[in-house]
């Protein structure tokens, strides 16, 4: 065996440098990996400039265009009704105001929607470029054209310069005064301004219980009844790790806790410990034992001999079918329904959040956990926000910082403020093995040293999709509808992936549409699916607490809290500990 001669740096150590030099990258680009995005841009460029035809067309169509403005201008100059030649995309609100149409505004927000349509033609379509690669490039590129908007700057933006004409730049003020204070509170991991209004187990998650159960990963939670008598079964909520538990126990009017504990239900909800660098080699199936399996001993243990209805939102509700698969491989048949809350099980068309997932993005993304221990929120947002950067980047931008008005704080906003972090193990366990290879849907992830089959679970399921979720698409939700073997209830309900999950009675512009597909219907496609089923006014918890109550053995006693002589005695009250750790 050869030795390594002294001073010859070992493979494991040039490694390590590696690791380190793309995780310091990583605090400048938020985590997102600049080698995948060159790989794209080449993919692109290379197959573009093979090309002629490609490019003969996306000439002959800037002609066009411009041949077309320049035959409107007469029309745009005068101010004329219907001059507009290039109109914004149905979600886009940037150019919505009135004073949009008067001249010269009318004609700079021409120039761009030219410019935002042609590039839209010259980043697809072009032959030999790998799906993935054109939607990195068609995302990237809506991203910078998006970052150039007139809406974005003070002399093209009519509304802000009448804003800042009428009000003699005190608008400019506030706004620099709005932006120095958030750049501050970022840098010192202050939450943002109004946050302090929403205090965990003050204004928010304030259903009373008690903490009856704690392990290094999680609180269980039992909350206190509220009526005379309950359901026989109880409710296990298992939140997303990514999120804290409450944003299912917000107010007391939007608090989905609230709502099914006042409707005779004794609900446990897990608390997820915000992980640390000592953390980093918790793996998935820690958080499927630590979890979903000690949460259900417990209350199996406080509420002996009754089904449980188990609850999953967003990741969390991946791990409830992980869970629900492997009981039921067991022929366990503790669970007496399984609910997913914008929850996916198949990852193929997880919508834009995929373009963040390739063998390169996800070799940086795992350089920047180890050397950190940890994903960091902020490494988080930064992926999300991109999904929506009109909404939750550059309308801040105009709102905050040019008109200078702060947007009111509500609960909702305080809660997505309060971020938490990923341990390196479970979250590169979790993008490789299930977002990358999709072995969950395909029959080979393993929990004990056995695949697990989503087809195996024989409970009923109740799934619950949103109209505009970037983060759980809901036809990629749909999915479950191809691998269960069990009665199935599916939801798509108006709202995106927060807000349409608390989505309370009375909530304004609401709307869901429901079917039900007993275990030897035929299969329905997602989009015959949506043409045939009628839409419902209102919120879809009503429908969703029926369908409880109708499995349901009926009426009991309500349990005590916890079960000391088994070793789950009371312990603080909520929410706990965990929730409140940064």
């Amino acid at each position: 065996m050869r030795s390594r001669p002294a001073g010859e740096p070992s493979a494991e150590c040039s490694t390590s440098f590696d690791r380190l030099l793309h995780a310091e990258f990583g605090r400048f680009t938020l985590g997102v990996s600049p080698f995948a995005l060159w790989l794209a841009y080449a993919d692109w460029a290379i197959h573009l400039s093979a090309g002629p035809g490609k490019r003969q067309q996306l000439f002959e169509a800037w002609a066009r265009k411009v041949t077309q403005l320049l035959s409107d201008y007469p029309q745009l100059a005068s101010n004329r009704a219907g001059a507009a030649v290039f109109a914004p995309s149905p979600q886009d609100e940037r150019f919505r105001d009135e004073a949009w149409r008067q001249w010269p505004f009318n004609l700079i927000a021409q120039t761009f929607l030219l410019n935002e349509e042609w590039w839209r033609e010259a980043t697809t379509d072009i032959a030999g470029v790998s799906p993935h690669h054109e939607q990195v490039v068609a995302f990237m590129t809506r991203q910078l054209l998006d970052m150039v908007s007139p809406t974005n700057f003070i002399a093209a933006n009519p509304e802000v310069l009448a804003a800042t004409l009428q009000e003699g730049g005190q608008n400019l003020v506030r706004g620099a005064s709005n932006f120095l204070s958030d750049w501050r509170r970022e840098i010192t991991n202050e939450p943002p301004v109004g946050a302090e209004l929403f205090r965990p187990g003050k204004e928010v998650a304030a259903t009373q219980g008690n903490v009856i159960y704690r392990n290094r990963l999680i609180e269980l939670i039992q909350y206190a009844p509220a009526t005379d008598e309950v359901r026989a079964e109880p409710v296990l909520v298992v939140p997303a790790w990514i999120m804290k538990f409450y944003i299912l126990d917000l107010s007391p009017g939007n608090s989905l806790v609230k709502y099914l504990v006042d409707r005779g239900h004794t609900v446990f909800m897990i608390s997820w410990r915000n992980p640390t660098g000592a953390d980093r080699e918790l793996g998935l199936n820690d958080y499927l034992q630590l979890g979903v399996f000690d949460a259900l001993a417990a209350v199996r243990a406080i509420i002996p001999e009754a089904k449980v209805n188990a609850v999953g939102y967003c990741l969390g509700g991946t791990l409830l079918s992980m869970a629900a698969a492997s009981l039921a491989r067991e022929s366990n048949h503790l669970l007496n329904s399984v609910t997913l809350l914008a929850a996916q099980t198949d990852f193929t068309e997880a919508g834009e959040l995929t373009l963040f997932i390739d063998d390169s993005q996800l070799s940086y993304l795992e350089d920047i956990m180890w050397a950190q221990g940890y994903l960091d929120a902020s490494q988080m947002a930064g992926a999300f926000q991109f999904l929506r950067s009109n909404d939750l980047i550059w309308s801040r931008v105009v709102t905050e910082y040019l008109m200078g008005r702060r947007s009111p704080m509500t609960d909702l906003m305080a809660w997505n403020a309060d971020a938490t972090r990923m341990p390196y193990r479970m979250h590169k366990e979790y993008l490789r093995r299930l977002f990358l290879r999709n072995d969950l849907f395909e029959g080979r992830y393993e929990v004990n040293g056995r695949p697990i089959a989503l087809s195996d679970i024989r409970s009923p399921i109740f799934a619950v999709s949103t109209e505009r979720d970037h983060v759980a698409p809901w036809r990629s939700v749909y999915k479950i509808n191809l691998v269960a073997d069990a009665d199935v209830t599916f939801v798509l309900t108006s709202g995106g992936h927060n807000a349409g999950i608390v989505s309370e009675p009375g909530h304004k512009g609401r709307h869901y549409r429901i079917s039900h597909r007993a275990t030897d219907d035929k299969y329905v496609d997602p989009e015959t699916w949506f043409a045939r089923v009628k839409v419902e006014e209102g919120s879809w918890w009503p429908a969703w607490s029926s369908w409880l109550e109708g499995l349901s053995d009926g009426l009991r006693l309500p349990a005590a809290i916890g079960a000391p002589d088994k070793g789950y005695p009371p312990l603080d009250p909520a929410p706990g500990r965990y929730v409140l750790e940064r």
